[in-house]
Order: structure tokens, then C-alpha cells, then sequence
């Protein structure tokens, strides 16, 4: 099966990284971490939401607990920046070359700033997309870290 662009370039950095899980390809899309895991039969908490922010017009990829919200607040605070938000449809493909629904960890041009939410550590597997809204991938929260130079984060 040919393999869209954007699953080949996670497919490719994963297997550089030398990660084990394999990209599962859905026959259906999900955008959002309650379809996910209703998809794949696990905890909605389990799913790893790509969410990218403007800080101060750098991107920001935050790792989310998909039963989590960012506080943005919080986590600008954190990062030293007068304000962090939700990034435009458009920012994020400009930064990732990804259309949201299907952010993946990696994969993306540039590396982007990661944050990581430390919920996703109570899981024993996770699941993340992989470049396209009805693609996902199996890892872990210590191989998230390690793929994308991630700093372990406490989101709200």
C-alpha cells in the first residue's frame, strides 16, 4: 500500500529514531482523542494530542493527555513568553507541513519545540497520530520524550 507523504516522513523519523511501534492506518478519521480511543479500544487519557501553539509566533507542540487541557496560562509562565495560543490551521502546516487532526510528534520540517505531558507516563502504551487524520502510531511516554527531545510537562 503507498503510503501518503506525510505517514512516510513519520514512518521514516520513527524508524531513524528506531522506535518499535508500527503506523496503523484507520479506515475511518480521528481528529480528536475521544475517537481515537474509541477506535483503538483504550482510555481516552491514553491518546497523545498534538496540539501546536503560537508562542510569540515560534510553534510550540504540546504532547497532551487527550483527557487534558493546556493551560496556556500556565505553560507560558513556564516557557517565559508573554502569551501562548492556539496556533491557525495555517501556522500549524506552515510548521509541521501537517494539517491538524493529524499532527504527529515528528515528522515536521524543523524540529518544533516539544512539550510533554507527564499524565501520559501512567500508561503503559500510547497512541499518537502519524501525519494524517486517520493514521496513528503505538509508544510510549519515555519514546515520546526520546523522538522528540521533549521536556516532561504538567499541563494543567
Amino acid at each position: 500500500m503507498s503510503k501518503h507523504p506525510n505517514v512516510q516522513r513519520v514512518a521514516d523519523a520513527l524508524a531513524a529514531a528506531g522506535a518499535t511501534g508500527e503506523i496503523k492506518i484507520l479506515d475511518e478519521a480521528v481528529p480528536t482523542a475521544a475517537a481515537a480511543a474509541a477506535e483503538l479500544g483504550c482510555e481516552v487519557g491514553a491518546i497523545a494530542n498534538s496540539l501546536i501553539f503560537d508562542g510569540d509566533g515560534s510553534p510550540v507542540l504540546i504532547l497532551t493527555s487527550g483527557a487534558h487541557r493546556v493551560d496556556t496560562a500556565k505553560i507560558a509562565a513556564e516557557l517565559g513568553i508573554a502569551k501562548l495560543r492556539r496556533a491557525t490551521p495555517e501556522f500549524v502546516k506552515e510548521h509541521t507541513g501537517q494539517s491538524i487532526g493529524g499532527v504527529a510528534p515528528v515528522g515536521h520540517p524543523h524540529q518544533v519545540r516539544t512539550l510533554v505531558d507527564t499524565a501520559l507516563e501512567q500508561y503503559g502504551e500510547v497512541w499518537a497520530a502519524a501525519g494524517i487524520p486517520h493514521s496513528v502510531f503505538p509508544t510510549s511516554y519515555k519514546e515520546l520524550l526520546d523522538l522528540t527531545n521533549g521536556t516532561p510537562v504538567t499541563v494543567n
